[in-house]
């Protein structure tokens, strides 16, 4: 049953014979997707020494005629994974068909043993937080926040009580009597997660859930979403598209490129190992891959670089722009075992530094001072000599 109301933020009109919001008619689902209220009570939160079936257990096939989406994704209860990607690589129709809004081609959905492929939105205890929050624009916070509880049966004072509960732990309890116009972006998005989790979801989709914030204010939500995040005791999803939302707030990374899953791993690892252009982008190294003999690693593409490490066979070889140090002359002093003569595409100012994307023998960022970068009267189509130390390089197995 689609409905299409502005404000439902999961694209499901609530079961037959749920309650309107107090006072209103019932226009639209709720921003999240509830159990209907057939007498089934409320997900509980889960067993402190959880069933190996608990959590999420999820293959995800998606066929479309241009698109295909197979994509595996795995969590505990208690855990926090970030699927990071570029735009058009599948985040959201991932997200959309966890919460039964895209149907699957194939695979599998199951959350704590239950199977869900079938099971329509409603009925799927999720809660969605999506990108612009999408609040009923005509109830106030407390309202928004007690319409999920009041769909799965809840009196209108035992739904109220557990909103302004929710409303406290987000501190916005002076603001339970505000409609979304008057609150900031900051105070919507935590109205947003706060309808979400009152239904005590076993799995929590946030989609882009900081994307609409200003940088100071995002800053400020951003670390209290970590602590919500940490106390919630089922598993939740985070689709983003930045790498520091996900470092930050995710105990896991599942990177996904062209519809499939490339890369999986803690933040730290994957911050150490990226295994594409992609990732090594995200979190700011120069990457590349060749076969390493001993401590040279000769480039797919030519040239060589010397590291510290011993090996054998494909690898990756990877060194922050940090690293790099230019000359204008080829230099003679240093004592860096690489060196390559390059050429300035393009410079723009990354942070208080100038980085210095570079072509030529070796294609790679550089990050220097703008002192530095005045010194060396850096403009594109100069020539410079870029040098790295082989200890500032980190080389492992493809």
């Amino acid at each position: 049953m689609t409905n299409t109301h502005p404000a439902a933020a999961d694209g499901a009109r609530p079961p037959k014979g749920q309650p309107a919001p107090d006072n209103e008619s019932t226009t639209g689902g709720a921003g999240e997707n509830t159990y209907p209220a057939e007498g089934r009570p409320p997900p509980t939160h889960p067993n402190p020494h959880p069933h190996p079936s608990d959590g999420l257990d999820a293959h995800l096939v998606v066929d479309r005629k241009t698109f295909r989406l197979d994509v595996t994704l795995t969590a505990a209860p208690g855990d926090v994974v970030a699927v990071l990607g570029p735009n058009g690589a599948g985040k959201t129709t991932a997200l959309r068909a966890l919460a039964g809004l895209v149907p699957l081609s194939g695979g599998h959905l199951r959350l704590d043993g239950a199977e869900l492929d079938r099971t329509p939105p409603e009925s799927r205890p999720v809660g969605v937080v999506f990108q612009d929050y999408l609040l009923f624009p005509h109830l106030t916070a407390l309202d928004n926040v007690a319409f999920g509880p009041r769909c799965q049966g809840a009196g209108k004072a035992e739904a109220r009580a557990l909103a302004a509960e929710w409303l406290e732990r987000m501190g916005l309890a002076e603001h339970a009597g505000a409609k979304p116009r008057r609150l900031s972006g900051g105070q919507a998005q935590r109205v947003a997660v706060a309808r979400a989790l009152a239904i005590r979801p076993r799995l929590l989709l946030l989609d882009e859930p900081l994307a609409a914030l200003d940088a100071g204010t995002r800053l400020d939500v951003r670390s209290q979403l970590r602590r919500h995040l940490a106390e919630f005791e089922a598993v939740a999803v985070l689709v983003t598209h930045d790498p520091l939302d996900a470092m930050v707030l995710a105990d896991g990374l599942v990177v996904v490129e062209h519809g499939r899953v490339v890369q999986e791993g803690t933040p730290s690892d994957i911050a150490r190992h990226p295994r594409t252009d992609y990732i090594a982008r995200l979190v700011g190294l120069n990457l590349y891959r060749g076969q390493a003999d001993g401590h040279t690693v000769r480039l797919d593409t030519g040239p060589a670089i010397t590291t510290t490490e011993v090996l054998s066979g494909p690898v990756f070889v990877a060194f922050p722009p940090s690293a790099v140090t230019l000359f204008r002359d080829p230099p003679t002093g240093s004592s860096a075992r690489n060196h390559w003569r390059c050429e300035v595409a393009g410079l723009e100012t990354h942070g208080d530094q100038i980085r210095a994307d570079l072509t030529g023998e070796l294609p790679l960022a550089a990050d220097l001072t703008t002192v530095a970068a005045a010194e060396l009267d850096l403009r594109p189509g100069a020539t410079v000599w870029a040098t790295v130390k082989a200890a500032q390089t980190h080389a492992y197995p493809a």
